[in-house]
This record gives structure tokens, sequence and C-alpha cells, in this order.
């Protein structure tokens, strides 16, 4: 399955630059990178540290910065497009998370405008609103919203979203800690309802790796993001299983493999999720897909 490669992955952050240039490519795009309203990256950061019931292990934050010195860092590394992943935890949160991000996204060249959306009667009003607003990518938390994907309320928005393409980046994976919603049972069921909605399972579904893959594998719109799989860090998510490498490397030839890193609410540097990547031997054209273009054709940055 390992293929000889010509590139190797970056150790630290300075030699990212490094990295994609060896690759061919004008930089890389990162599908799951965090900006939130700062109090509530505050409240985050502090969850966090406390690892509270839904991380439930140690978990330092590397990048506890100001949001200028992010999104810089971002953009020194030349990350040339990325998210900025708001997601409530209750009703009510959503709306508002979605004009800060709108905001956020003006006055950010490189962020893809992202929307967020919770399992409440008024959600179809608010998404819709969004997308006329110019929403490029969505996110939807079930770990952490800790609601049903099947709810009622989310019927109209998914198929909204389906009719739109608008890619929605959905955690619905268990790690680190399972709630009733999550897996791949409850989405798989969405998708039945919606087969032509276009989301990326955060995480690799983690750590329902083979579920979430088989998932990508039957539906020709779901893709799967990189985030903190293969890393030195489980944190809860649980070990790729080798027997699936195969897999993985052909959805990720075929573009339905995305870079994703969670940054900044990770505990080691940036360029280790390159590095963790590029240790797989996929070979180069493997990275290329993940790093740039499958991202680069789904958004539309060609």
């Amino acid at each position: 399955m390992t293929e000889p490669r010509s590139v190797f992955g970056p150790q630290a952050d300075a030699e990212v630059p490094a990295f994609w240039r060896a690759l061919g490519l004008p930089g890389i795009i990162d599908v799951h990178v965090h900006f939130m309203p700062p109090r509530l990256m505050n409240a985050v950061w502090e969850y966090f540290a406390e690892a509270g019931p839904l991380v439930g292990h140690e978990w330092p934050i590397r990048y506890k910065q100001s949001e200028e010195e992010r999104i810089a860092h971002l953009r020194g590394m030349g990350v040339r497009a990325f998210t900025s992943l708001a997601y409530p935890h209750r009703p009510g949160m959503a709306e508002s998370l979605n004009e800060w991000t709108a905001g956020f996204a003006a006055r950010v060249p490189e962020a893809l405008q992202t929307g967020t959306f919770y399992a409440e009667p008024d959600a179809a009003r608010y998404v819709r609103r969004a997308l006329e607003g110019g929403v490029r990518v969505w996110k939807a938390h079930l770990q952490v919203g800790g609601y049903d994907p099947r709810a009622l309320e989310l019927d109209l928005v998914w198929g909204m979203l389906a009719e739109a393409g608008t890619p929605v980046i959905v955690h619905a994976g268990s790690g680190p800690v399972a709630n009733g919603h999550t897996g791949p049972g409850p989405f798989g069921e969405v998708l039945a309802r919606h087969p032509r909605l276009t989301a990326v399972i955060a995480h690799l579904g983690a750590p329902e790796y083979e579920g979430f893959l088989a998932m990508a594998e039957r539906h020709e719109r779901v893709h799967l993001d990189t985030t903190m799989a293969f890393t030195d860090f489980l944190g809860g998510l649980g070990t790729f299983p080798e027997a699936l490498l195969p897999r993985l490397r052909d959805l990720g030839l075929a573009g339905r493999v995305l870079l994703g890193s969670d940054f900044p609410n990770i505990p080691y540097e940036y360029a280790h999720q390159l590095e963790a990547l590029a240790r797989l031997e996929m070979g180069d054209d493997w990275l290329r897909e993940v790093c740039w273009n499958a991202a680069a054709g789904l958004f539309g940055l060609c």
C-alpha cells in the first residue's frame, strides 16, 4: 500500500511552507479551524483546561493566543483558506454565531464564511438567511450540541443544505466522549433521507472509523477530514485501524479526504498533523489531494 515518497513531513511550524512547496502546491487549505467570539473561545479553552465531561482527557491548548496572532500564524505557514468553525451548545446561540462568523469572513480574506445551527424551531429560518448571506461551509457538532440530527426541526435544514450543495462539517463520531446521537447510525439516517447532502465527517469519524469510511464509500458527496488523526495525541479518539488504510488511500486519491487540524485547540504544533499524514507513506499525490486539491475543488478555490 505504501509508496515511495519524495516529500517528508515538517517537524516544526516554520517548516510548513517548505512542505507544501516541495509538493508543488500554492499552500494548504484547512477545513477544520476554530475562530469564535472571544468570550466563547475563552470559555472553550477553560473547558479544555478543566478536562470537562465532553473532553475527558488532559488537553492543553497550544495556540492560546489573540485572534490577530492566530490569523498571522496561519498566514505565515501558508494556510491559504480556512474555516471559522463555531458551534452552539444550547438553543438560541446559533444565529448570533452566524452573524459573528460573517463579520470575521468579511475582515479576513482567507476565511471561508462559516455557519452553524442547532435543533430548534427557528433553525430553518436563520439557516436560510445565512445561506442568502453567503455562508460557504457549515458546522454541526452532534457531540457537544447533544442533539439528534434526525430531529424534525432539522429536516428542512438538511434539505436546504442538500439543495444548495453547501458542505457541512459534521462531528458525528463518538470521540472523545459519546452521547446518544453520535456514531454512524443517526447521521446515516439523515443521509438516507437526504442522499445529495454534501458532508465532511470530522476526525475521520473517530472512533467509529470503519462505519464512517463505509459511509463515504456509499455516498458520493460524503467526505472525511483528517483532524487529529494519526497524531501522537489520541485524546480519546482511538487509533485508526491499519487494515483500513488502503481504503483511506483510495478515498483520498478520489478527492474525498480533506486536511483538518482543529487549530488552535490542539496540544501540539500544527506541523505535527502534516507530519503524521506524511509518515503514512500514501504517496505525494495523496498528500496533494488531501492538503489542497480536494478542498480547492469542493469550495471552488481552483
